[in-house]
């Protein structure tokens, strides 16, 4: 091979290695450049999970925030609720009471008005009060010297409407007791006569019966007030009779 032809072919083959570690370099490079590529789209992609994630989990505690509020401000409304409502039940309690106490009030004073307008006009008249409680129906509603008692003043020609004073006055006086001593006076028995002794004119046993002592005082009580009802209104007046 002539000289200046084996120059040639070294050069040939010269290029042609040049040329295949260019292409070379290329399908690196290219690969290289692939491979960096998805590399960051992996970076990327996990970058942006882990903000979504970071996203969830602060919306998560905010609604969890959130809810917690709500149901404090629930609580504090039912507390507030309850509270006024347990100071309006007192309010409203009192209120009550009081009107009521106003209402017994006003009807205690229409009363001691009528008694008072009643009393005068018996006073101007010269009789006595009529009783304006209860009448009773029969004596059988009373039991042991009660019933006596009203039974003896239906016979002295009193009538029933006259016990419920009879019955007030002797209560007060003896609580219907016939051994009944005032140790300060003297007076004895269910009327307490002052002395005891005047019941005698009745009947010596007047320390022992009640039929005794309620005889000798209807007598004295139609002597002094007419009626019982006269002989009450005289002891509410002044404290005796």
């Amino acid at each position: 091979m002539p000289p200046t032809k084996g120059i040639f072919v070294n050069r040939l083959w010269s290029r042609l290695g040049v040329r295949t570690a260019s292409v070379g370099l290329l399908v690196a490079g290219l690969s290289g450049g692939v491979y960096l590529g998805q590399s960051q789209n992996s970076q990327q992609q996990s970058a942006e999970t882990q903000l979504v994630m970071q996203a969830n989990a602060e919306e998560v505690a905010l609604l969890k925030e959130r809810q917690a509020d709500h149901a404090a401000a629930r609580a504090y409304r039912h507390s507030a609720e309850n509270a006024a409502a347990a100071k309006a039940a007192v309010e409203a309690k009192s209120a009550a009471s009081k009107a009521r106490a106003l209402e017994q009030k006003v009807i205690a004073a229409e009363e001691a008005e009528k008694k008072a307008a009643a009393e005068k006009k018996a006073r101007e008249s010269g009789g006595a009060v009529p009783f304006a409680g209860e009448i009773p129906s029969s004596c059988s509603e009373f039991p042991g010297s009660r019933g006596v008692g009203c039974a003896l003043m239906l016979d002295a020609g009193f009538e029933i409407d006259q016990f419920p004073c009879l019955d007030k006055l002797w209560k007060r006086e003896s609580g219907w007791n016939y051994k009944a001593l005032n140790s300060g006076s003297g007076a004895y028995g269910i009327p307490q006569a002052l002395p005891g002794s005047k019941m005698a004119s009745i009947a010596d046993d007047w320390k022992t019966n009640p039929a005794t002592q309620i005889k000798w005082g209807l007598g004295y009580i139609e002597d002094r007030y007419d009626t019982p009802c006269g002989a009450w209104n005289h002891s509410e007046n002044v404290g005796w009779y």
